[in-house]
């Protein structure tokens, strides 16, 4: 589809947004949202004509595009046929749904709890495991997000989180591994492992490994900075769990469905958790959808014991439509093994280039299509372009190195210091290249801010 200009209409769209619509993780008077007339594929546009390549899917979610056309037939298809209905029954899209999801879960992975989306999927899991084990305190990592709801938040690892932090909500944090800013002072990536699993290990001696139902880890972490672990540590985490009866849950939320060029990131390290979390690229957000995937050993808790909770809309007949239909354009279109193939012939070797040219650039990180550039203001001390949490003009090098993006007809996945390289999963080699020249331009404004 080609766009065109329609002001008028633009200019009534964002008046009636500033006037109603109350956003999410914003001042509501200093945001000025972008009034958005259509998109397909990898792009989208505004009502001024602008199109833009979307280099943040979304929020991580498009991991087909937009607008893929077996998708949207099956939600009309489903409409027609069986628009909703409540979940305490058998419908055709959620078991299909269901089974699909089954089938490419790791290992026992085989009954799948839905919620409206990933939050609500870790509420549960989190749930889950502390009525399996009977323990009250659940880990995570300071780099981490795991949601925005009463549990989730506080599991959550980033500022975020501090605004509704009870305290009391029985969390605790630990530092998972980072080699590039290692809380460690790790040399390399096999100390970064070894000493990242003995804080932990010690950080459960002295909580009282009785005491801890559940330790949840992002697969790979996202929103944080898509810090790929070291060999050898989700494995030594499992170990740990298995030692202590500790339930381990591994939010795939974002990293999941073909996002880092496997269907789930656990496949990478040859882990199987307890309780797995998912949702976005389940049917590419097309209707809201996400869920838990239970193991044969949590299920078999509540085989004649009622597990005490429940959504409206769990499984909702349009979203399970979607994810079937995501999952089997998926396969017939390799798109996983494009993320994969891609990720590793054409975006690693486009963005340690760019590294390699703009001093600005600290770190290359990433696997299939879920990259993220550090920036920073000094290479040799590592110091960011930006002071964690920035906010108005200590801002200003980000913002500035966004705003160049967007004149480039980019629109980039920017997180403190950091932007990320997350683009649809069935994108092109020519659309990447597209996206790189701009990228190769906008990090010249970021280079300005340097030492």
């Amino acid at each position: 589809m080609t766009p065109h200009a329609d002001p008028q209409t633009g200019a009534a769209v964002k008046a009636a947004d500033r006037a109603h619509v109350f956003h999410s993780w914003s001042a509501q008077g200093l945001i000025d949202p972008l009034a958005v007339a259509g998109a397909e594929g990898a792009y989208f546009w505004d009502y001024d004509g602008n199109r833009y390549l979307d280099f943040t899917s979304g929020l991580v979610y498009t991991n087909i595009g937009y607008q893929h056309p077996k998708v949207v037939a099956a939600i009309q298809e489903q409409a027609g046929r069986l628009a909703t209905f409540a979940p305490a029954f058998a419908v055709q899209a959620r078991s299909e749904a269901a089974r699909l999801i089954a089938e490419r879960t790791p290992g026992d992975l085989d009954r799948i709890f839905f919620t409206n989306g990933g939050a609500e999927a870790v509420e549960h899991a989190i749930r889950m495991a502390r009525l399996h084990t009977g323990r009250p305190k659940v880990m995570s990592a300071y780099r981490s997000y795991h949601g925005g709801t009463a549990t989730a938040i506080n599991i959550t690892g980033d500022p975020r989180r501090w605004a509704s932090d009870s305290g009391t909500a029985g969390v605790v944090h630990f530092w998972g591994p980072f080699p590039y800013r290692s809380a460690f002072y790790a040399a390399d990536e096999d100390q970064e492992c070894a000493r990242a699993l003995a804080h932990l290990e010690e950080t459960i001696a002295f909580e009282g490994p009785g005491t801890v139902a559940a330790i949840i880890l992002e697969t790979i972490p996202g929103t944080a900075g898509i810090m790929v672990p070291p060999p050898g540590y989700v494995a030594g985490v499992r170990e740990i769990c298995d030692r202590h009866g500790i339930v381990l849950v591994l939010d795939e939320v974002m990293a999941g469905f073909g996002r880092t060029g496997r269907w789930f990131a656990a496949e990478h390290f040859g882990v199987v958790p307890d309780l797995m979390t998912f949702a976005k690229g389940v049917n590419s957000g097309y209707v809201p959808l996400g869920g838990v995937a239970v193991s044969d050993r949590i299920a078999a808790t509540f085989e004649r014991r009622p597990y005490p909770g429940g959504l409206t809309y769990s499984g909702h007949p349009l979203a399970c439509a979607a994810a079937v239909a995501t999952i089997e354009a998926m396969e017939e279109e390799k798109v996983v093994e494009n993320a994969a193939a891609l990720g590793e012939t054409v975006v690693g070797p486009a963005l340690r280039a760019l590294a390699e040219r703009h001093p600005s650039v600290g770190e290359v990180r990433g696997t299939g299509m879920f990259w993220a550039l550090d920036l920073v203001r000094d290479r040799a001390t590592r110091e960011p372009l930006v002071p964690y949490n920035a906010s108005g003009e200590a801002n200003a090098p980000m913002a500035a190195f966004a705003a160049a993006c967007k004149r480039g007809g980019l629109w980039p996945f920017v997180n403190m210091n950091r932007t990320h390289v997350v683009p649809p999963c069935n994108i092109t080699e020519a659309e990447l290249k597209e996206g790189f020249a701009a990228l190769d331009a906008a990090l010249s404004v970021a280079d300005e801010h340097t030492v």
